[in-house]
């Protein structure tokens, strides 16, 4: 007997540009094991459809008239009409500006613009498995434009509740570092160092990886050198 095959991984576009989402739409929708529910190029229009269709995830532009995509991700991560719907941003290099924001709102991750069609659907595939979408690689490029660039100031976190152990796990999260690079640096196993994330998650409400960089942040582990001009 053959078993029924999984439920498609359902997709939100939100781009105002038309090409891009046709495109998107058509790649997308021609996808195995992929669909379509919604599209749209407003933030304000991408929060009723969340909340309307719930999909899986919501590919979604920074730059909307209106309501921008970082404002549209936070209403739709906030609301619990639309619970367990992931976000993942679609930027370009000169939005950087834009990460600490987005991932503060609750975004999943981040898709540059000029990515290839295999890395777009890979990436919606790890987002809808509830992965975070943050390669060690592209976390250290983002954390260095962070730190070379104006930002707004940071929140605190209080990290009192956790260990020592786990804050070593915290920092080094914060620092970019994979999972594997973790265990090493701190001579651990790679088993122990996915527990010890496993618990920040839950002792941070963190939705993912992603809102862990963040924690690092407000939490004071990473330090910011100020602007010597």
């Amino acid at each position: 007997m053959t078993a029924d095959p999984s439920p498609p991984i359902r997709v939100l576009l939100a781009e105002d540009q038309v090409l891009v989402r046709d495109s998107l739409k058509v790649l997308i929708d021609t996808t195995p094991g992929m669909a379509t529910v919604g599209e749209t190029g407003t933030g304000t229009d991408a929060v009723l459809l969340a909340r309307r269709h719930r999909p899986d995830v919501v590919l979604m532009d920074v730059r909307m008239p209106g309501m921008d995509g970082i404002e549209a991700t936070r209403r739709i991560c906030a609301a619990p009409e639309s619970a367990g719907v992931r976000v993942l941003i679609l930027t370009t290099f000169d939005l950087d500006e834009y990460v600490y924001a987005a991932l503060r709102a609750g975004a999943s991750g981040f898709l540059i613009k000029s990515a290839r069609a295999s890395e777009l659907l890979a990436a919606i595939r790890v987002v809808a498995s509830g992965e975070a979408l943050l390669a060690p690689t592209v976390t250290r490029r983002l954390i260095a434009e962070f730190l070379q660039a104006p930002h707004p100031a940071l929140a605190v976190r209080d990290l009192n509740d956790i260990t020592q152990r786990e804050r070593d796990v915290l920092t080094l999260i914060g620092k970019g570092l994979s999972n594997a690079e973790i265990a090493e640096h701190l001579h651990l196993t790679v088993g122990t160092v996915k527990t010890h994330i496993g618990r920040l998650l839950a002792k941070l409400h963190a939705r993912d990886r992603a809102q862990l960089v963040i924690a690092a942040y407000e939490g004071g582990l990473i330090t910011i050198p100020r602007d010597p001009r």
